[in-house]
């Protein structure tokens, strides 16, 4: 069986995709305080942040320097933004993964402190309840995501050394206002 393309209408009520950018994987992955604190409430080791970022930069300078004159300038940028892209979209998943999970955790925690509940409390003694589970759960997937994050960050340091501009997300021509949209709207700012 086929599947039949998506019309616009099916299109539009899809739920529209965050934007890929450095600034929401930051905000959404922990940051060094917090990756402290749950490694030390949950018995993990804190991943080498500036180890891992370091590395990361390294390597994609040293991809660059391997391309030597391969490709022209326009074909760089567009080359190391599509890889940069990629680790930054892993860390902001990994992020909202880790607090969609965090979020969970937190109910089902919540869930139990309330006296006036009929279900089962915990679990038997010598076992996991479903809250202590989401918690270390939690818990693992804010290495995670502390780990993509340092990935993300020397990724794009790289791509500053490369290309002497900030990485910035892909946006298709397609998409985003069109050459006259913003001609428009630079004119009418004049009359504010």
């Amino acid at each position: 069986m086929t599947k039949r393309p998506q019309t616009s209408a099916a299109k539009r009520n899809k739920p529209a995709r965050p934007e890929i950018s450095l600034e929401r994987a930051r905000l959404i992955c922990p940051n060094d305080a917090v990756a402290a604190k749950v490694a030390q409430s949950f018995a993990l080791s804190v991943p080498d942040f500036t180890g891992i970022r370091n590395i990361h930069e390294q390597m994609l300078r040293q991809t660059w320097i391997a391309f030597d004159e391969a490709l022209n300038e326009v074909a760089t940028k567009m080359h190391f933004q599509r890889i940069v892209g990629t680790y930054v979209a892993s860390a902001q998943g990994a992020g909202s993964f880790y607090t969609n999970k965090l979020s969970e955790a937190r109910d089902l925690t919540s869930k139990l402190a309330n006296d006036h509940r009929d279900e089962d409390r915990d679990a038997p003694s010598g076992f996991e309840s479903r809250a202590e589970k989401a918690r270390k759960f939690a818990a693992d997937l804010a290495m995670q995501a502390y780990a993509l994050l340092a990935a993300a960050e020397g990724a794009a340091a790289a791509y500053v050394e490369i290309t002497g501009e900030d990485w910035k997300p892909y946006t298709p021509a397609g998409e985003g206002p069109s050459v006259e949209r913003k001609s428009a709207a630079a004119e009418l700012s004049a009359f504010e």
